[in-house]
């Protein structure tokens, strides 16, 4: 069930082993990702995107909008 969580609750959940995924452009991804993110770019989400991912740890997905 997607929700908005804050930085502390980001890195807590890394540290026990959440996927972060980064759905920026590829330009946007290269020029500033989080490291360690697992890149899938917003346009490319679709019914294959959970064969990318580990189904039984968290997943938070990041995305930065300058807009």
């Amino acid at each position: 069930m997607p929700m908005v969580i804050d930085r502390d609750e980001v890195r807590r959940l890394i540290q026990v082993g959440a996927q972060l995924v980064d759905v920026l452009s590829l330009k946007e991804y290269e020029r500033a990702h989080l490291p360690g993110a697992i890149h899938i770019p917003l346009k490319d989400l679709g019914q294959e995107t959970p064969a990318r991912l580990r189904m039984d740890t968290p997943v938070i997905t990041y995305c930065y909008d300058l807009q």
